[in-house]
């Protein structure tokens, strides 16, 4: 088989990305698929499993950064692509951005999702709203103690940077 580059491995990585989501979807599960790539190799897949494991942040994104970061025993997936079913909500674009990604390639946007029920509108508007004016409170209470585990992070000498 000819190796497939440019916009013909986007399709057919989008289109394995779409089968997850439309199987998972069969299987009871949420519409989202996606799979990591690098150097033409599938890292890793996964598919939404927020109401079958009643988690909140089991996003298919984020399932599928979390196996390619424990197949390969490193937090950068660095040369990477996520391809994704759907436009990446912002926490799965927060965890692409943290995994050192290096691309994201989806197929339906927000709308689509929006017209599905999955309304992540909410979210992109709140983080374009002072955090004064949110419904989920969120505050500092900061004390001299604060900054030690920085300090304590900054004086060890096995830290690994990221």
């Amino acid at each position: 088989m000819a190796a497939v580059t440019g916009s013909a491995q986007d399709a057919l990585f989008l289109d394995r990305a779409v089968g997850l989501a439309t199987r998972n979807v069969a299987d009871g599960g949420g519409p989202f698929g996606a799979v990591l790539v690098r150097d033409g190799a599938v890292l890793a897949t996964g598919q939404n499993r927020v109401t079958r494991d009643n988690d909140p942040t089991a996003h298919a994104e984020v399932q599928a950064i979390r196996a390619a970061c424990r197949a390969l025993g490193t937090f950068s997936l660095a040369g990477a692509t996520l391809y994704s079913s759907c436009e990446p909500c912002p926490m799965c674009m927060a965890s692409a951005l943290w995994a050192r990604v290096e691309r994201v390639v989806y197929a339906a946007d927000r709308d689509d999702a929006a017209r599905g029920g999955f309304d992540d509108r909410t979210f992109y508007e709140l983080f374009d709203t002072p955090r004064s004016q949110w419904a989920l409170r969120v505050e500092q209470q900061r004390d001299e103690g604060s900054p030690a585990p920085f300090d304590a992070w900054l004086a060890s000498v096995g830290r690994v940077d990221y």
